[in-house]
């Protein structure tokens, strides 16, 4: 991240919002500006001219470039998905995030692998995005939980991660950094990509990982934070009771032939020296 100071956002970050006239995109763009975010224009075709909480319509994210957007949050429906993200990629964004969940996979195989190529980080599909205590906040994570602090939080699972933060906050600690990676099969940002991050923010001194069953992202970060990271790692992992073969909430969330259990991934957190909680209000107790 070198000269970044935050890990992917600031207060200073331009913010566009796809699809900013319908019912998700106009309440979270509000609650995002009242957080602080530099929110610069929405995108809503045959809608432009207009204004939601203050911000101008435009017809497309090329109308937009006057104001020299870097970020874009996509709230669209999944099948229009596709074509907003393509769009903010041709039109040299750098961070997209996506909403929406029942994203086709092949659409976000296309545009994880065309962001890759174009050096675009993607959070999401089905995330709730990205938050920065005191600086911004690019998603729809509830404003009131956050304070400014030093635990940066990963996690794939959306309402897990606001119980985490508010148990976090409560118990007299702050977030650096939140991001929620998506609960989808295949994601833009990997737990891997996140901690690597995390583990080069000056801001973070403590860092907590939620996992859910299904993939091996967790086990890879494991085996990263064994060998490069030295700030204390706590996790957490939903699903123990997940019967095998059955789809269980997300699309991610699947176990095949032993493998993505929580047993396997509890035990690729210990091995890594990763304390792991047995309930999420337990994670407080595990940083001090």
């Amino acid at each position: 991240m070198g000269v970044i100071k935050m890990v992917l956002i600031t207060k200073n970050t331009r913010v566009i919002v796809q699809g900013m006239t319908g019912h998700q995109g106009s309440f979270h763009s509000g609650e995002m500006i009242k957080f602080g975010t530099n929110v610069v224009a929405g995108v809503s075709p045959g809608k432009s001219g207009g204004t939601v909480n203050g911000i101008k319509i435009y017809e497309t994210v090329m109308d937009t470039l006057e104001l020299m957007p870097e970020a874009s949050m996509l709230a669209v429906p999944a099948p229009f998905v596709r074509d907003a993200a393509f769009e903010a990629i041709d039109n040299g964004l750098k961070l997209i995030y996506i909403l929406a969940e029942h994203v086709p996979v092949h659409d976000t195989m296309e545009i994880v692998a065309e962001a890759n190529r174009k050096g675009v980080t993607v959070i999401g599909p089905n995330s709730p995005g990205i938050t920065v205590p005191g600086e911004a906040k690019i998603g729809i994570m509830p404003n009131h939980i956050f304070r400014k602090g030093d635990v940066a939080i990963a996690s794939r699972s959306g309402t897990l991660t606001y119980e985490i933060v508010k148990a976090v906050t409560d118990a007299g600690f702050g977030e650096s950094t939140v991001i929620g990676l998506g609960g989808d099969p295949i994601v833009g940002l990997t737990f891997l990509d996140v901690i690597k991050m995390y583990n080069e923010d000056k801001n973070t001194k403590r860092i907590v990982l939620v996992g859910e069953i299904g993939g091996s992202e967790e086990e890879r970060a494991a085996r990263y934070v064994k060998e490069n990271v030295k700030k204390p790692v706590v996790g957490y992992i939903t699903g123990r009771s997940a019967p095998p073969g059955k789809r269980m909430g997300h699309a991610g969330a699947i176990i095949e032939r032993g493998t993505g259990t929580a047993e396997s991934k509890i035990k690729a957190f210990m091995d890594a020296g990763i304390n792991v909680a047995d309930y999420p209000d337990d994670i407080p107790k595990l940083l001090k």
